[in-house]
C-alpha cells in the first residue's frame, strides 16, 4: 500500500489517547490503513454478524478478551461497545489500546460525544488527494483523468475502471447506508435527488429548488442532504462574511468531496468527455475545495475552509481563514492564464485589506494549466502544484 497522510497523525494520536477513532467514507482506506499501522492488534470487524452479535450481547466477556487491545472496524454496527470501552479504558488508560473504525458519521458521533469525549481522537480518513495517487506506479494522466478517476483506492490500487467501481458504490454502499437510517422506500427518487446534488456542486445551495427539482418535500431533501454529508459524499462550505460591512450571501456551497464520484453521477463517461462538458468549471472547483479540504484535514487540522459571495455578484471561491492566516483564492479550469481570472480577486482586495488590517491576506489563483507564475499580488498556481502549498 502507499503512504497515506494521516498515518503521522493516527500514530502521534495513538501516544495521547487510549482510543483512536477513525471515520470517513466508505471505501476510503480506514482498515487498510489501520492493519497496517498496528499489525500487532488483533482485527476485528462489526460487520460480521458472530463478531457484532458476540460485541452486543456480551460486551463486558468480548472486551475481557480483548482487554491487551485490538481494531475494531466498523463499529457503528456495536454503538452499545462505547459505553463499556469507557469504563474499560478508565480503569486502564494507556494510551493506544483500541483503534476504532467507521463509515457512517452519523451513527457515530452522537456515541462518541456521550461515551468517549476526552478519551479519544477523532480523524478522518477522506479518498486520495493529489499526492498520495502520485505515489502509484501507474497515476493518473493529467488534470482530466485525474479528476474522472476521483479519488477512492480501489480504483487505482487494483486499476479497476471507475465508472464500474463508481456504480457498486453507490448501488452497496450510499443506497445502503440511506436505506438504514431513514428507511427510503423510493430509491429512484433518492437517485434523482443524488444527481442532482451532482449538477449542483459548487454552486450555493437552494435546498427549496433542489427538494422541488427532486420532486420531494423540503424536509425530505433536507433529512437526505444531511446523510450525504454524514456519509462523506457532499459538504457545505460556509460563507465567509466577517468584519465586513456590505450585504452578503450567506447560504453555503455544496461541494461533492469525490470528483470521480460527481461525474459518474453526471454520465460523464470519459476524461476527454469531462474535458469539454459544461460542468468541467464547477467539477474542477470542487476538486480544488476538496483537495485544500483534505490536504488540512489529513493533518489533523480543522478545515477554517469558507467562500464569499454578495448580492451583487462578487464571488471568490476560497477562503482560508485561521487566526494570523488569511488565503484568498479564485478557481479556474481553464488552461491559459486570462486576465478576467484576476477580477474576483481585485474587487475583493478593497474590502479584505481594510477590513482585515491586522494581517496580511494571501492571494491565490489557482488554474488547469501547467505553469505557475507570479501576478503583483497574485500568486498563479498550477492544479499539478497544489500539493506544494501551505494550507
Amino acid at each position: 500500500m502507499i503512504e497515506r497522510n494521516l498515518s503521522s497523525v493516527v500514530l502521534e494520536s495513538a501516544e495521547y489517547y487510549p482510543i483512536v477513532t477513525l471515520t470517513g467514507p466508505r471505501q476510503s482506506g480506514k482498515t487498510t490503513l489501520c492493519r497496517h499501522l498496528f499489525p500487532d492488534k488483533q482485527y476485528l470487524s462489526l460487520e460480521n454478524i458472530d463478531t457484532r452479535a458476540y460485541a452486543t450481547s456480551d460486551a463486558r466477556g468480548f472486551l475481557e478478551e480483548h482487554k491487551e487491545g485490538a481494531v475494531f472496524d466498523e463499529i457503528q454496527h456495536a454503538p452499545e461497545l462505547l459505553s463499556y470501552l469507557q469504563t474499560e479504558v478508565d480503569e486502564r488508560p494507556e494510551p493506544g489500546r483500541f483503534v476504532l473504525t467507521g463509515s457512517q458519521h452519523f451513527g457515530l458521533s452522537a456515541s462518541i460525544a456521550q461515551s468517549l469525549s476526552g478519551r479519544t481522537a477523532v480523524l478522518e480518513l477522506l479518498p486520495l488527494g493529489l499526492d498520495e495517487l502520485k505515489r502509484f506506479s501507474e497515476p493518473p494522466k493529467g488534470l482530466f483523468e485525474t479528476l474522472w478517476q476521483g479519488g477512492y483506492p480501489r480504483i487505482h490500487d487494483r486499476h479497476i475502471p471507475p465508472d464500474r467501481f463508481l456504480a457498486d458504490y453507490v448501488t452497496t454502499y450510499i443506497q445502503r447506508d440511506v436505506r438504514q437510517v431513514l428507511s427510503v422506500g423510493n430509491l429512484m427518487a433518492f437517485n434523482t435527488f443524488l444527481k442532482l446534488c451532482a449538477g449542483r456542486t459548487a454552486g450555493v445551495l437552494n435546498l427549496s429548488s433542489l427538494a422541488a427539482d427532486s420532486g420531494i418535500s423540503h424536509n425530505t431533501a433536507k433529512a437526505w442532504l444531511s446523510v450525504l454529508e454524514a456519509g462523506y459524499i457532499v459538504f457545505r462550505l460556509p460563507a465567509w462574511y466577517r468584519n465586513m460591512k456590505k450585504q452578503f450571501i450567506k447560504a453555503p456551497k455544496l461541494h461533492f468531496i469525490d470528483s470521480g464520484l460527481a461525474c459518474y453521477l453526471l454520465d460523464i463517461a470519459s476524461a476527454d468527455q469531462l474535458r469539454h462538458h459544461p460542468l468541467r468549471g464547477a467539477i474542477f472547483e470542487s476538486w480544488v475545495v476538496s483537495e485544500v479540504y483534505k490536504n488540512r484535514v489529513h493533518r489533523g487540522k480543522r478545515p477554517n475552509l469558507f467562500y464569499f459571495r454578495d448580492r451583487r455578484g462578487l464571488e471568490v471561491d476560497l477562503v482560508l481563514d485561521e487566526g494570523e492566516k488569511l488565503v484568498i483564492s479564485e478557481i479556474k479550469s481553464g488552461q491559459t492564464v486570462a486576465n478576467d481570472f484576476f477580477s474576483p480577486l481585485n474587487s475583493l482586495k478593497a474590502l479584505a485589506e481594510k477590513a482585515e488590517s491586522w494581517r496580511t491576506p494571501r492571494w491565490r489563483l489557482v488554474y488547469g494549466g501547467d505553469q505557475g507564475q507570479k501576478r503583483s499580488e497574485v500568486n498563479v498556481i498550477s492544479w499539478s502544484a497544489l500539493i506544494d502549498l501551505d494550507w
